[in-house]
């Protein structure tokens, strides 16, 4: 059954380039999945964007000498760019900067307040008296109440994953001065998440998540508090009240508004005038969003309560794949401290699909994993160039420079071939389901499987024998075509994860039309033409050297 399914990928903060740790959490697995769709015949939409206002933004933007709005125009257009190197196929990629945010954001909270579930309060919230301000939380650090980690954020833990307020952190300090803070009376507007408490608890009973986002999710609801939606500042989305300019939307707030922007900003672009009631409000649309374990509060509690408390109908999250951390070398990513690598150096000497695959390939899915360079080196040149390529090349250069590059013309198929070909459709279907419940890396498992068996077929028929007998020439062209079958499947079954390698191997086999055109049903069942020419087969990876691995490594380590 077709789907009409809207898909999100977290929205980045503009303070800093997109890096592995990103790619792997949230956006490459939501790209492999919107590509798996679109191959299926499903209406898709894939947006996210730049999440350009908030503390974090500031924070940066004052240590790189830069006015917030210049810090998120560069790192807007960067990321962008980084994106599409990386073949993210957003259908809009958007930013809450963007003039057409604001006015949804901001009858986004009217209708909260005229509803009720906003409300104005006085509370005591962090001030420095060495800088003479009030503190936003991403200004305060301080040890985490929930795990007693020592350099938890002002409003999460980095390590636990646990959301909270700033004030609740446990000997808070700035994070600019270092300099100890105290509590001073301030008014700022919350949202009453408390009186969405049994509608929450109700509508999550019914999802089939991973354990580890209900079991993260549930206690936070059940202990659910009203949440300031408002800060004491200058960037951000302004309050529609007036006399009240001097405070701006939270970033937690605005931010996942920032979605439907997105799609109202391509239903314009692409003349859809009803792509909001289309994607995020009509039933019969599926909303799909991709985050890291540090929004698991903000997509499945804070942001369904938004909606829920709208005057109008809004689809609620249906599937929230959530995954871990992705670190390197054993440890977090960070830019602070120069433990990262820089995606656009990467992608000026390593192939796109190589890094796909290997982020894939080791997706956090169930629990942190890490990128390490001898493992990027151990999945290039086993998995990519040792299964893969070395099947893909083999069998297509033996047609190519054996058999005058055509498509051998199949008889009546002995069992080994009726066996191949029966495991082969298997691998198939199995990949197709483990697409479509966002299981990257066992497909990943499975690809290479299919790559294996592959190998082990060709070597076992050897057609290099068959070809020196004519007697055995029905065997030889059983097996060539066979072969080819499988370089398509294995074409196939690949264009979600390594799109460019897919592309060149199914130009190889002189596969005619519109390949964007062409749908898995179609790639699945296309028949082979006996006696059709196939392209000059071409190198689909390089190995990797293993003294360009341990310069990679010795390079990391050296700016620590």
């Amino acid at each position: 059954m077709k789907e009409r399914v809207l898909i999100t990928s977290a929205l980045l903060y503009a303070n800093g380039k997109v890096h592995f740790g990103h790619l792997a959490g949230a956006y490459l697995p939501a790209d492999i999945y919107a590509r798996f769709k679109r191959l299926t015949e499903n209406d898709v939409l894939f947006v996210s964007g730049s999440d350009e206002y908030g503390i974090a933004v500031t924070m940066a933007a004052e240590i790189e000498n830069r006015t917030p709005s210049e810090q998120v125009d560069f790192y807007h257009n960067e990321n962008k760019s980084l994106f599409k190197r990386m073949n993210i196929s957003f259908d809009h990629y958007s930013r809450t900067t963007s003039k057409k945010h604001d006015p949804i954001v901001q009858e986004f909270f009217l209708q909260l307040l005229d509803k009720g579930f906003v409300e104005e309060k006085t509370t005591k919230r962090l001030y420095s008296k060495k800088e003479d301000k009030f503190l936003a939380d991403r200004y305060v650090m301080g040890t985490c109440p929930k795990c007693g980690f020592t350099e938890a954020r002002g409003d999460e833990c980095p390590k636990c994953g646990g959301s909270f307020e700033a004030e609740d952190l446990l000997h808070p300090v700035s994070k600019m001065s270092k300099s100890s803070l105290e509590l001073k009376e301030t008014s700022h507007f919350f949202l009453r998440c408390d009186l969405f408490k049994e509608e929450l608890l109700s509508w999550i009973k019914k999802k089939n998540w991973k354990p580890s986002v209900t079991n993260f999710i549930k206690p936070y609801i059940e202990d659910l508090r009203p949440r300031a939606i408002t800060r004491d500042m200058k960037w951000g989305v302004k309050l529609p009240l007036e006399g009240r300019d001097d405070k701006v939307f939270y970033v937690w707030f605005d931010a996942p508004i920032g979605y439907l922007t997105a799609v109202k900003e391509w239903g314009e672009l692409n003349s859809k005038e009803n792509a909001i009631q289309s994607y995020f409000q009509d039933p019969d649309s599926k909303l799909v969003q991709f985050i890291g374990k540090d929004n698991i509060i903000f997509h499945s509690v804070i942001f369904p309560s938004m909606l829920m408390g709208q005057s109008k109908k809004y689809n609620l999250v249906h599937d929230l794949p959530a995954n871990e951390f992705l670190n390197l070398e054993g440890k977090q990513f960070s830019k602070s401290n120069n433990w990262t690598i820089d995606l656009g150096e990467f992608l000026d000497t390593y192939n796109v699909d190589t890094l796909r695959y290997t982020l894939a390939a080791n997706a956090p899915e169930n629990s942190d994993s890490e990128f390490t360079w001898k493992d990027f080196e151990r999945r290039v040149n086993g998995d990519l160039v040792g299964k893969f390529a070395n099947f893909i090349h083999r069998s297509l250069t033996f047609v190519y420079n054996k058999v005058d590059g055509k498509v051998p013309a199949p008889t009546e198929y002995g069992s080994e071939d009726d066996t191949f070909f029966d495991e082969m459709n298997l691998k198939i279907k199995q990949i197709e389901e483990s697409y479509n419940t966002y299981g990257v890396r066992h497909a990943c498992t499975l690809i290479m499987d299919l790559a294996a068996l592959s190998n082990a077929y060709f070597d076992h028929k050897k057609p290099w024998a068959l070809l020196k007998n004519k007697e055995t020439t029905p065997q030889l062209n059983n097996a060539l075509y066979l072969s080819l079958m499988a370089a398509k499947a294995l074409a196939l079954v690949a264009l979600p994860i390594m799109p460019d390698a897919a592309t060149k191997i199914l130009k190889m086999l002189n596969i005619e039309g519109d390949l964007a055109e062409l749908s898995w049903a179609e790639l699945k069942d296309m028949q082979l033409v006996p006696g059709s020419s196939i392209n000059k087969p071409e190198i689909l990876f390089n190995k990797v050297e293993d003294e360009q691995i341990e310069a990679e490594i010795t390079k990391l380590t050296s700016k620590v």
